[in-house]
């Protein structure tokens, strides 16, 4: 199996030597780089599997950064910043970050994330098993598990982030059932944030967005003091 390659952005040199070094010993090809326009430089001649990206960085931010990504790729991407308030996990959630880990953090914790991150975008996803079909359709949209890929009505492809992906993956395995803030983290793996935060609201706001039809109507709905519920019927394929 290939080695994972990560793109890894932080400023602070001791830091990113560090972090560095734990992710080539636990077997990551890693490209460190130290300003916004370095790693423009290595995306242009590679495509990684993921970037660790901070967010305060001289220059040019990490949110500017991942907001100019987000127009042209979906590469997962996990933000870290010493700024760990549920405002700045919120923000960097609504620009499509996959995850947000607070500084100080130890490199046994990044590497998990890295680790269920990458999962996320490349393996069986949660709740399916050998054997299950790997189509979901509903109201007409239809959702490959195989591919990780989410069709309209009209066959466009959507793009989702890792973390939206898995969230409307677990809604279809139990449509039209309440499921709590806490369950759904739970099921779908999304580490973003304590689901005592905004960072599930986030996800599924976005979501709503994405799978709204022209009368803006959308399948998940709200169970006020619950949690949230998919209302549509689903099928396999």
């Amino acid at each position: 199996m290939t080695a994972p390659n990560i793109v890894l952005l932080e400023d602070d040199a001791p830091l990113r030597n560090l972090t560095t070094r734990a992710l080539r010993e636990h077997g990551f090809n890693v490209r460190a780089v130290g300003t916004g326009a370095e790693m423009w430089v290595v995306l242009e001649n590679e495509t990684p599997d993921l970037i660790v990206l901070d967010i305060m960085l001289p220059g040019t931010s990490g949110i500017d950064l991942l907001r100019t990504l987000r127009q042209t790729s979906n590469t997962p991407v996990i933000f870290v910043s010493a700024r760990g308030s549920e405002e700045d996990r919120v923000v960097g959630l609504e620009l499509g970050a996959d995850d947000y880990l607070s500084k100080p953090f130890s490199t046994r914790e990044l590497i998990a994330r890295i680790g269920a991150v990458l999962r996320r975008h490349g393996s069986q996803p949660a709740g399916e098993t050998q054997g299950t079909r790997n189509e979901l359709q509903f109201q007409g949209w239809t959702l490959s598990t195989a591919r990780r890929e989410l069709r309209s009505p009209g066959g466009a492809i959507v793009d989702l982030t890792g973390a939206e992906f898995d969230l409307l993956n677990v809604f279809l395995g139990q449509p039209q059932r309440v499921i709590g803030r806490e369950r759904l983290i739970e099921l779908s793996r999304t580490r973003l944030a304590d689901s005592s935060d905004r960072s599930v609201d986030v996800l599924v706001s976005r979501l709503r967005r994405k799978l709204s039809t022209d009368d803006g109507g959308a399948p998940i709905k709200t169970v006020r003091g619950v949690g949230y519920m998919f209302a549509a019927e689903v099928s396999r394929l």
